[in-house]
């Protein structure tokens, strides 16, 4: 058995502050006597048949280069190797859009306009459509917060043909900004192979938005309280039960929570935070290559 592991050239459009856990995931392999190599999804030079298992863990500069990445991912599922996450599931989880399939099984998910490319876009209307002063407006692929920016109702005159460019170029999400996420946080909830492992909320940084910790949010580990646990285990089992690994991202609003994303390709596993999550990481990734070997 060679387990090739699959990561990214650069940081893309990630902070320069980012960390993979890469080394987390390199060290716990190692320590259990595998036989592996991170390989960067994107280097023609890399025999991938070489691997009879191949572990999806930090591509995370496919955003930046997706027809690049959908032509590897579709030559991988050809080639036959066992690739966890399966990567027919992480095409379908590659663009934000999979959000309205997750709605239409019933899921609470944040209201959400889809836009398409080249779609024109008149976002004052939108403000009273969503009842808010505050727009998210971002690229339904992408990830790290690309072109992801915050509006204000009454200073979006000047904006429109920015944002109309924008939108020649890709599809776009429009969403009313939460503001229990700065009041609250963003919940994330991390399952491997559909078993609940442990839970973080991210909180931005005063004056921001954003609540990656490689914008300086601050990430608390937490015991999710039943209703919160209920819905995120709902999500997995409908859309994610056979995924090495899952996260849930989502925020509560007047106690019932809204799914933000559900993240299936590189989503960083907070493998830090909890002391059973490398273990039940490595646990379910042994499952895995159990049943890719028979």
């Amino acid at each position: 058995m060679k387990i090739g592991v699959v990561t990214c050239q650069s940081l893309g459009n990630y902070n320069n502050n980012a960390e993979s856990e890469d080394a987390i995931v390199s060290e716990l392999l190692a320590a259990e006597g595998f036989d592996f190599k991170f390989e960067v999804w994107s280097d023609p030079a890399v025999n991938w048949n070489q691997y009879t298992h191949l572990v999806v863990k930090s591509p995370w500069d496919y955003f930046d280069r997706y027809l690049e990445f959908k032509n590897w991912c579709e030559n991988m599922i050809v080639s036959g190797i066992p690739v966890f996450n399966d990567l027919k599931t992480v095409l379908w989880n590659s663009d934000k859009k999979y959000l309205q399939e997750i709605q239409g099984k019933g899921h609470r998910i944040i209201p959400t306009r889809f836009l398409k490319q080249n779609q024109p876009v008149h976002i004052e209307p939108m403000f009273d459509e969503f009842a808010t002063d505050n727009l998210i407006f971002k690229p339904s692929i992408s990830g790290g917060a690309k072109n992801t920016l915050r509006l204000i109702k009454g200073s979006t005159h000047s904006l429109s043909d920015s944002l109309n460019e924008l939108v020649k170029n890709e599809d776009f999400l429009l969403q009313p900004f939460i503001p229990e996420i700065i009041a609250e946080g963003e919940y994330s909830l991390i399952f491997f192979n559909g078993k609940f492992s442990h839970a973080v909320l991210k909180s931005p940084k005063e004056g921001d938005f954003r609540v990656q910790h490689f914008f300086g949010g601050k990430i608390s580990s937490i015991q999710p309280s039943d209703s919160l646990m209920d819905s995120a285990t709902k999500i997995v089992e409908d859309f994610a039960k056979d995924c090495l690994y899952a996260r849930v991202d989502g925020v509560l609003i007047e106690g019932v929570f809204y799914l933000m994303e559900l993240e299936l390709i590189e989503p960083y596993l907070f493998l830090f935070t909890h002391p059973e999550a490398k273990k039940n990481y490595m646990a379910a990734l042994k499952e895995k290559l159990a049943i890719g070997s028979i």
